[in-house]
């Protein structure tokens, strides 16, 4: 009895013995790999923070390039948005906006033509130069919900901006490495502003990836989330600039009614990235950390804008309503072509931290006329309130100033 005893005992510690070792195992390879510089978390996978209204209709719903364009003062810029591509008056003439998505639509030069004709755009096609897709890491597989963010993000980049070049960079899938592999093919290929509407869960290393966008003559910017306060990487980068969601109510021709942080907006101090001087100075008190988002921008799919996606969602297909601070991140990027365009040297993300541009608009009596400032509303975590704000950063843009504020910067 006592012998049976013994050796099952003898068993069961050897057997705990095993798992002891096996989990140290996995958790020293686990946090190795989270080391690593040179390479990325072996579990992280970005997602877009895209939001859908409802299911796809015949004809466009939601809030119009018109309007969007006359709430955050695109229609008093002095460049145009119809003409010819390649049109030197055209806004964004003569830059190049990258935008980088995971997996591959295979509809998208053909929804972003009908995009294009539905609301008076000019043609932007790979026959004209305007539009190029690139797939550096060979043909990726199709998938539905990444095809809907991709078409987003090309539509409405270039309703913005019609005048810039489209370079959308598919990664061959969602893994962290594929898609700053994507982001830096996207910065070599000329472009002055890269779009990034995806993003996932913060890690201890992350500050090791930030030189990806540390880069001359670039500027980067990120969704901030839309599962409300947390806070996501790439957003947190401090060579990133964060975009917020809010609810954007307007009238028939854009005029704002009202403007509130959107309860799913990501936001709230990094877990891991330090503030920045560009933050501290300012005065964000976020205990030392990274403070997001910096900006915002129409995000709730309630007050969401018509997307065309012929390859279909959740078995529907058409023009969609979409929201989420997915779509805050190309119109931000189409408005850096339009400041880089009259600027004599581009925003670049490694004098972010020195220049100051964004905060410095937000200042004195430049910041009521560079932004509106969001003042209620919270994401559960965090309320907006005046001045920088968990949620909606400095606030959203008014483009006429905040680019002549820019342009002399």
């Amino acid at each position: 009895m006592h012998n049976g005893i013994i050796k099952v005992s003898l068993l069961g510690a050897i057997l705990f013995l095993s798992l002891i070792s096996t989990s140290f195992s996995s958790s020293y390879n686990l946090a190795y790999a989270q080391q690593n510089a040179n390479g990325p978390p072996d579990t992280w996978e970005g997602h877009p923070p895209i939001h859908i209204k409802k299911a796809a209709t015949v004809s466009p719903t939601g809030l119009l390039p018109s309007q969007i364009r006359h709430a955050y003062s695109f229609d008093q810029l002095t460049c145009s948005y119809t003409g010819t591509f390649g049109n030197t008056n055209l806004c964004g003439y003569g830059q190049t906006i990258a935008i980088v998505d995971a997996y591959d639509d295979p509809n998208i030069s053909k929804d972003l033509a009908t995009f294009s004709s539905q609301f008076g755009l000019p043609d932007c096609t790979s026959t004209n130069g305007c539009f190029v897709k690139a797939t550096p890491q060979g043909k990726p597989r199709s998938d539905s919900g990444w095809a809907l963010e991709e078409s987003l993000d090309v539509q409405w980049a270039h309703a913005m901006a019609p005048g810039a070049k489209i370079i959308l960079v598919e990664a061959k899938s969602a893994s962290f490495s594929n898609l700053l592999n994507a982001v830096d093919y996207a910065a070599s290929k000329g472009a002055s502003q890269v779009s990034m509407s995806w993003g996932g869960s913060e890690f201890s290393s992350e500050s090791n990836y930030d030189y990806h966008f540390n880069k001359n003559d670039v500027s980067f910017f990120a969704s901030s989330g839309d599962s409300g306060s947390g806070t996501i990487y790439p957003a947190v980068s401090p060579y990133v600039v964060a975009v917020g969601g809010t609810t954007l109510n307007v009238d028939s021709l854009g005029n704002v009614s009202s403007e509130t942080a959107w309860s799913g907006s990501g936001g709230g101090p990094s877990l891991y990235e330090s503030e920045q001087s560009y933050q501290t100075n300012y005065g964000i008190t976020s205990n030392g950390k990274r403070a997001v988002p910096d900006v915002s921008y129409n995000a709730d799919p309630n007050t969401g804008v018509p997307v065309y996606d012929s390859f279909g969602y959740q078995g529907s297909k058409g023009w969609f309503q979409v929201g989420g601070t997915s779509a805050g991140a190309p119109q931000w990027a189409a408005l850096s072509a339009i400041v880089n365009n009259v600027r004599t040297t581009p925003m670049s993300s490694t004098s972010y931290g020195t220049e100051t541009l964004l905060y410095g608009a937000a200042t004195g009596t430049d910041y009521a006329n560079d932004f509106r400032d969001i003042m209620s509303g919270n994401n559960g975590g965090f309320s907006a309130g005046t001045g920088y704000d968990f949620v909606t950063g400095v606030g959203s843009p008014l483009s006429n100033s905040l680019l002549s504020y820019i342009q002399i910067h």
